[in-house]
């Protein structure tokens, strides 16, 4: 059983629901090991290694309110950062974001263990996927959507690849116009850009460029 858990969210409410489902467990938690913010979040990592009492689970939301000021703004920069350093720390993702190919995706790229959307029964769901991760087992919640017909057959094109290939290659997507006008890909413009991504978006019901990328690798798209 988990001794030392972390957890990672910006809304208390949750942090408290969490924190109750972890009592539940009889899983030992000191009620000042959570955090809002990612930066907080890598510290309070970084500070148990140095101590030689390492977090041994982090329960990380995928997006957090930007309320200030940041290094690291969101959850999947955060697992980043964290199996950096600690790469043998069990990650469970407790997010809003219920789409099953981004859980997928972060279980593969990233090495998560669990992922559970925050819905109606999410604390039965967020037992089951602590007690597969203490088998050393993955878990992704049966409750996520699956994707629908109308994003099945969406249909990307060239430029859509290259676009979003270039964005899960870190280029930032100010500096994507500068790359297709030097290759000679038309439409080169940021707003042209932005149109595009917008309307992927919008079809595949994803919120930020982040997902949409997870989405492309899941599904072999880039």
């Amino acid at each position: 059983m988990f001794k030392k858990v972390l957890i990672a969210e910006d809304h208390e409410s949750v942090s408290i629901s969490v924190q109750k489902t972890l009592s539940e467990l009889d899983i030992v938690h000191d009620n000042s090991n959570y955090v809002y913010y990612c930066d907080d979040a890598l510290n309070r990592i970084k500070k148990a290694l140095r101590e030689g009492e390492p977090y041994e689970l982090l329960i990380t939301d995928l997006s957090f309110d930007e309320d200030m000021p940041q290094q690291i703004s969101g959850g999947v920069e955060l697992i980043k950062a964290v199996k950096e350093i600690q790469p043998s720390l069990k990650i469970l993702v407790f997010s809003i974001e219920n789409r099953a190919t981004i859980a997928r995706s972060l279980v593969k790229d990233l090495g998560v263990d669990a992922y559970v959307p925050k819905a109606r029964h999410d604390a039965k769901d967020l037992k089951r996927a602590i007690e597969t991760i203490i088998k050393n087992n993955k878990y992704i919640s049966p409750n996520l959507k699956q994707a629908s017909k109308e994003e099945n057959e969406f249909q990307f094109k060239d430029f859509d690849k290259t676009i979003v290939s270039l964005l899960a290659n870190g280029m930032p997507q100010k500096d994507i116009p500068f790359y297709l006008e030097k290759n000679n890909i038309k439409p080169s413009g940021l707003s042209s850009i932005e149109k595009r991504l917008n309307t992927i978006k919008t079809v595949l019901n994803i919120s930020n460029n982040e997902q949409l990328i997870a989405h492309c690798k899941d599904n072999q798209i880039i």
